[in-house]
């Protein structure tokens, strides 16, 4: 670690304790050469790298995924409690696979997955933007792909 005062490239570690809430460590340093202290935060770097549909990469988002989540379950019988529950469970499985990349199509898949189970609405208007139906027909396998649920009543 370099010195922020002298930027000499050697230091010693004085005290760690572990951030309260985080997955963060943080580190008092002595640097060797000037004997200044500085403090350093040390953490885990989970950033998963999301293949996009044209070839380029960016960080994946939590808080993308919730929108998506939000607006395909917008009326539906999925609360927003619901929403944030799925899209943690999805983060956490990708975060605990050993690839740091991962393609839209992995994430739409167990999006889909999930609101398949949960509600036949939002996984239509999920299934809709995610697989960008273009004619009525692929629209109805997708209906037909859902499992048959007895009608509630009134």
């Amino acid at each position: 670690m370099r010195c922020p005062f002298c930027q000499h490239d050697d230091s010693k570690v004085t005290d760690s304790r572990v951030v309260a809430d985080s997955h963060s460590i943080r580190r008092r340093r002595e640097c060797y050469e000037c004997g200044k202290r500085f403090t350093t935060f040390e953490t885990l770097d989970c950033t998963l790298q999301v293949l996009k549909r044209d070839g380029h990469y960016e960080d994946f988002s939590q808080d993308k995924l919730i929108k998506g989540l939000e607006a395909a379950s917008s009326h539906t019988s999925i609360s927003k409690e619901q929403v944030r529950i799925i899209a943690h469970r999805i983060t956490i499985e990708l975060t605990e696979r050993a690839h740091r990349e991962v393609s839209t199509q992995d994430i739409g898949e167990m999006v889909m997955e999930c609101l398949q189970i949960m509600d036949p609405i939002a996984y239509i208007r999920f299934a809709c933007v995610y697989r960008r139906f273009k004619h009525v027909d692929e629209l109805m396998n997708a209906l037909e792909q859902l499992p048959v649920q007895e009608p509630s009543s009134p």
